[in-house]
């Protein structure tokens, strides 16, 4: 009897000791994501604060931005500088402009590249390898260096303030072909092999089983030449002199004067012209994610 009471203690002991471990576990995990996402809170809030601080600064009059006091956060918020903005300047004839630009900018380089890219990765012929690394060697050339040359040759076939003047330049990169290559390059020869003997042409190949492999690097590569379309300066300002054609990065320069209340329009016009560019890096974020999670060929 005395020993079945003592089994029947030691198993209850037991089970209390399991509980109280699963709980200092759960506790101890707990305390660990609690801890892992107050850091990430505190870097989240020093990485957007610029960004927070920009956004506060729009919605204040002048008057409380040229203070001694530390304003954070405007006392008497108001939307007349997002107003003046587009009273002085042509915003949204901006914002077109560079939609335009920047869109077929991203989609002359991914087509570009990719056959640029197709051809260094499954086609052989004479000078292959030396004319890849011509093509890199481009990297290593600055823009400035170019942009005088560039800017005299498109001047002289009549170009200048015009659309043309502002995407053929950048309809292909060195880069991208890097990008799209070292992608190429994991696909075994065979893949091309086989389309070839079934009777796939080279374009049909690309289009119809190279695309749908490559979305991770069309992901990436739209994300990145947007971006740097659409924050293109020097350029657009060489090359546009007239307000039917300059992008927004001209545009709002035009915001900034000698006058104190300049300052706080000119921020309103930057968040205004941030937000296309934030939506497009979500949602090519996003096909990025979808994309690496596609279909992909191991050798």
């Amino acid at each position: 009897m005395e020993a079945v009471i003592n089994e029947n203690i030691t198993k209850k002991e037991i089970e209390d000791i399991q509980t109280k471990m699963r709980r200092k576990h759960k506790n101890k995990k707990r305390i660990k994501s609690s801890l892992r996402l107050a850091v990430n809170l505190v870097v989240v809030l020093i990485v957007l604060l610029p960004l927070l601080y920009a956004l506060s600064i729009a919605f204040m009059p002048s008057s409380e931005v040229f203070t001694t006091d530390l304003n954070l956060i405007p006392k008497n918020p108001t939307i007349s500088n997002f107003v003046d903005v587009l009273k002085k300047v042509p915003l949204f004839k901006f914002v077109f402009n560079s939609f335009v630009v920047a869109g077929l900018i991203t989609l002359g380089q991914i087509v570009s590249c990719s056959l640029a890219a197709f051809s260094f990765s499954f086609l052989n012929f004479k000078g292959k390898e030396i004319l890849f690394m011509l093509v890199m060697s481009t990297m290593m050339i600055p823009g400035e260096a170019t942009i005088i040359s560039n800017y005299l040759t498109v001047s002289s076939w009549n170009w200048l303030d015009s659309y043309q003047v502002l995407i053929v330049p950048y309809l292909t990169s060195a880069m991208g072909i890097f990008l799209f290559r070292q992608f190429y390059l994991s696909f075994p020869i065979a893949l091309y092999e086989s389309a070839k003997i079934d009777g796939c042409t080279n374009l049909k190949f690309i289009c119809k089983i190279l695309m749908p492999l490559t979305k991770s690097a069309i992901g990436a590569m739209a994300v990145y030449t947007f971006i740097n379309a659409w924050n293109m300066y020097m350029w657009a300002l060489l090359v546009t002199g007239s307000d039917k054609m300059r992008t927004v990065q001209i545009g709002i320069s035009m915001l900034n004067s000698i006058d104190s209340q300049s300052i706080t329009m000119m921020i309103a016009g930057v968040v205004m012209i941030i937000v296309p560019s934030l939506l497009i890096f979500v949602v090519g974020q996003k096909q990025l994610i979808r994309g690496m999670f596609s279909g992909a060929v191991k050798g």
